[in-house]
């Protein structure tokens, strides 16, 4: 500092001074860097600082605190920009604050919200108090706080709280801490509802062992005790008694922790498990119920694994097998027959890979503890998980030892029986000792040994089923079922279903699973009548089946395999089929293994004498009345008929004639025979008469081309039915195959 003076002798002079100001500086320094600090305190801590002067009601505030309202710093706060911010739940206190200040009040601590522009709350603690400067001046000075985090900490613990409280109320689980050496106790409020305490009791030890049971209150003191010496983690159930007799089971766990102070402290939970011991209780019961049943079931019972680990059996089954349940689930020698092994197996294992097991029965023999076999049978039952696998196998087995003595007794009869009756006749149903069918039965006599398929030819009526029964009587499938089958009789489109079975769902109408006469006939003879009427499409399954023993029912992709002997028959000449195209050559060569040609009636007048006193004993008695004889007109009048019907015509014709009949003297009607030719036709047709017809025949089939039936073939020209017409075809001897041309080629 200095100062210019003029002396006496007019001259300038300078007078000052020099003052020291580094402490001025290094306060004012120190001053500084306090600010910076304070403002760097006030960010991390989301702290401000905030004043009002109560004379001029100016409002001041630190830049954090211009920050928490959401401004820049250095914006100069006003009453309406503060308000701005401000929740407006919030606004009424807020303006109350403001205004007190403005009044020099003092201490206020109150929180609000801010609701920012971006949708977003914030909480605020503000704390301030009131005073006056050196002046006297009243002015108000405090901090505003930012508690946003605090108080969404605060909610996250109020809703954990709340959620621990809920889950703890549902599943019936309290929480504990227990400090042995203090003595404390500190019970959620789930754990003063199982004890059903008043939860401003203070709970110790004493209330615990008091509300347990008298008879598990000895054991469950040696558990506390054992943990408050030791420290170590326990578990343990017991029950509870109430006044009222009231009865909870309760299950208690904990884990010990050590203090840093060196004390124990146990953390647990206490479950009441009334709910679940109750359902125990009933399983149990119910259990024992149940076994108490099966023990008294006469029969096998056992539970076994996925893989057949044995786990159960029961009394009557381990009184079978000689041996204890423990043994018998040790166990691993089967006790099923050596010879029973291989076929019980297979039968599983076909079963299990078809996907048919959803039960599985069968007949084996099982050793008892005496070491004896008897036979049983048993049933497989499966249950599978969510997963379709199979979890557990419960099985059934009963005793049909007896019933299996009974089928081997009667079979051995039954064979005896069939002897003797074979022996006595073998061909019992067919009557008759002409030359023409005592030649048919010697081949039938050396066929019917063989699996040979057989082709039976014939006119209508003269007996051919009863020549296929005679074949199937005395082969080696005897046992077995004889399934018969007309192919002209079922419709074309369901002789494939008839023959071979379906599926449900194969065709409209097909509402479930049928099996077909193949399978019917597995192991026996299978009887085809009027074969030649097949289907070229049924015709192609035919011959697999006598080619690969196997079909597939219609509407299914499983082939199925079988053992069946087939013999055909069929009134119709095969070889013109084949010639027409309309029956398979192939399958024709698989039938005609061996064939066999009926002779008609007419070629057997020798016969014709027995078979009528065979059919009038047949019918009369069944009708209840007495033939004593036949009169020698009507049996002349019967062998001089040609019986284009052969021997069913001859049948019903001595059928009607007994039912008439009124004497004890049989007797025809000769108009019952007027349809055909009469006089000397009666005894053979003349020979002049028999020129005719083979002349009107031979023109026919030679218009044709050799065909004889259908709309354009010989017999639909002639006017007469074509089993007439093959009939005189054969008796005149003609040789149609002269009158055709080329057979076509097949493919």
């Amino acid at each position: 500092m200095e100062k210019r003076t003029r002396g006496e002798t007019d001259s300038i002079e300078v007078i000052g001074a020099v003052m020291d100001i580094t402490a001025r500086k290094l306060t004012e320094v120190e001053l500084r860097r306090s600010k910076a600090q304070l403002t760097d305190a006030q960010r991390l801590s989301h702290v401000g600082s905030v004043g009002m002067d109560a004379n001029t009601k100016r409002i001041f505030w630190s830049e954090e605190s211009a920050r928490i309202y959401g401004y820049a710093p250095g914006t100069e706060p006003t009453p309406e920009l503060i308000l701005q911010r401000v929740h407006p739940e919030d606004v009424d206190l807020v303006k109350d604050a403001i205004q007190r200040a403005g009044e020099g009040g003092d201490n206020f601590d109150y929180e609000h919200r801010l609701l920012m522009p971006d949708g977003s709350i914030k909480h605020i603690c503000n704390l301030a108090h009131g005073h006056r400067d050196e002046a006297g001046d009243a002015e108000v000075v405090g901090a505003i706080m930012d508690i946003t985090e605090r108080r969404v900490a605060e909610e996250a613990i109020r809703r954990s709280d709340a959620y621990l409280a809920g889950a703890q109320r549902l599943s019936h689980t309290g929480s504990f801490g227990w400090k042995p050496d203090e003595g404390e106790i500190v019970w959620s409020d789930e754990t003063y509802r199982i004890f059903e305490y008043d939860s401003t009791l203070k709970p110790t030890v004493d209330s615990v062992v008091q509300r347990v049971h008298p008879a598990d209150r000895t054991l469950a003191q040696q558990v506390i005790d054992r943990a408050s010496l030791t420290g170590t983690d326990f578990e343990h159930e017991y029950r509870l008694l109430f006044s009222d007799g009231r009865v909870k089971h309760v299950h208690a766990i904990a884990r010990g922790v050590q203090q840093v102070s060196g004390h124990r402290e146990f953390i647990g939970a206490v479950t009441d498990i009334t709910e679940r011991k109750t359902a125990e209780e009933k399983i149990r019961t119910q259990e024992a119920e149940l076994r108490q049943m099966l023990d008294f079931a006469p029969q096998l019972i056992g539970v076994l694994g996925p893989k057949f680990e044995r786990l159960y059996a029961n009394r009557v089954a381990l009184a079978y097998y000689g041996v204890s349940l423990d043994e018998w689930r040790q166990g691993h020698e089967t006790e099923i027959h050596p010879d029973d092994v291989d076929r019980v197996k297979s039968h599983f294992e076909r079963s299990l890979t078809s996907g048919a097991a959803s039960e599985i029965e069968i007949e084996k023999r099982l050793r008892g503890g005496d070491g004896t076999y008897r036979w049983f049978l048993v049933r497989y039952n499966p249950l599978r998980n969510d997963e379709g696998q199979i979890v557990r196998w419960y099985i059934a087995g009963t005793d049909i030892e007896e019933r299996k003595r009974g089928e081997d007794k009667l079979q051995q009869e039954n064979v005896a029986l069939r002897e003797e009756i074979d022996k006595t006749s073998m061909f019992e149903e067919i009557v008759g000792a002409s030359p023409a069918l005592t030649a048919v039965l010697s081949q039938v006599s050396k066929v019917a040994g063989s699996e040979s398929t057989v082709l039976i030819t014939g006119e209508t009526g003269t007996g051919k089923e009863l020549v296929a029964r005679a074949i199937h009587r005395r082969s080696r499938r005897a046992s077995r079922g004889f399934v018969a089958v007309n192919c002209a009789a079922i419709p074309r489109d369901l002789i494939a279903s008839e023959l071979f079975g379906h599926e449900k769902g194969a065709f409209t109408g097909a509402l479930q699973r049928r099996l077909g006469r193949f399978e019917l006939a597995d192991g026996g003879t299978i009887f085809l009548d009027e074969v030649g009427e097949l289907a070229p499409d049924t015709q192609v399954a035919l011959l697999r089946v006598l080619q690969e023993r196997e079909f597939e029912r219609v509407g299914g992709q499983q082939p199925i395999r079988v053992d069946v002997r087939v013999v055909a028959a069929t009134n119709r000449d095969l070889t013109e089929a084949v010639a027409d195209g309309t029956f398979r050559q192939d399958l024709f060569y698989r039938l005609n293994v061996f064939p066999l040609e009926m002779p008609p009636l007419r070629a057997r007048q020798e016969d014709i004498t027995v078979l009528v006193e065979y059919f009038i004993d047949r019918y009369a008695r069944k009708a209840g009345k007495t033939i004593r004889r036949v009169s020698k007109r009507t049996l002349d009048l019967l062998k001089a008929y040609p019986w284009p019907g052969n021997v069913r015509e001859l049948q019903n014709v001595i059928e009607r004639s007994v039912i008439l009949s009124d004497t004890d003297e049989f007797t025809v009607d000769e108009s019952w025979l007027s349809t055909k030719p009469t006089g000397e036709s009666r005894r053979g047709m003349s020979s002049t008469l028999a020129s005719h017809e083979k002349a009107l025949i031979e023109d026919a089939l030679r218009a044709t081309a050799g065909r004889v039936f259908g709309p354009t073939g010989a017999a639909a020209r002639l006017g007469i039915p074509r089993s007439t017409l093959e009939s005189k075809i054969r008796t005149l001897k003609i040789n149609k195959n002269r009158f055709r041309g080329p057979a076509p080629r097949r493919s």
